[in-house]
């Protein structure tokens, strides 16, 4: 069944699914982070890795990265 959606819905969309890459993204590096602990805790003669800088994901990053999408979803 064919939905068809305003240009804000296709915003939000856009705006939700840049929310959720850049989550998953710091998701990422943190359990990365604490893999990389376990190791160490495991194998004792590795040091400790730092801990990455994780930022606060602030609405410009989100815009960003939905820019990119729709630039994505509009190329021909």
């Amino acid at each position: 069944m064919s939905e068809n959606k305003s240009g804000f819905e296709i915003r939000a969309d856009l705006l939700n699914q840049a929310q959720c890459i850049i989550e998953q993204n710091r998701n990422l590096k943190i359990d990365a982070y604490h893999n990389a602990v376990q190791r160490a805790q495991d194998q004792k003669d590795i040091p400790y890795p730092e801990f990455p800088m994780v930022k606060h994901i602030t609405a410009e990053e989100v815009i960003e990265v939905a820019s990119k999408l729709n630039e994505f979803v509009n190329q021909k």
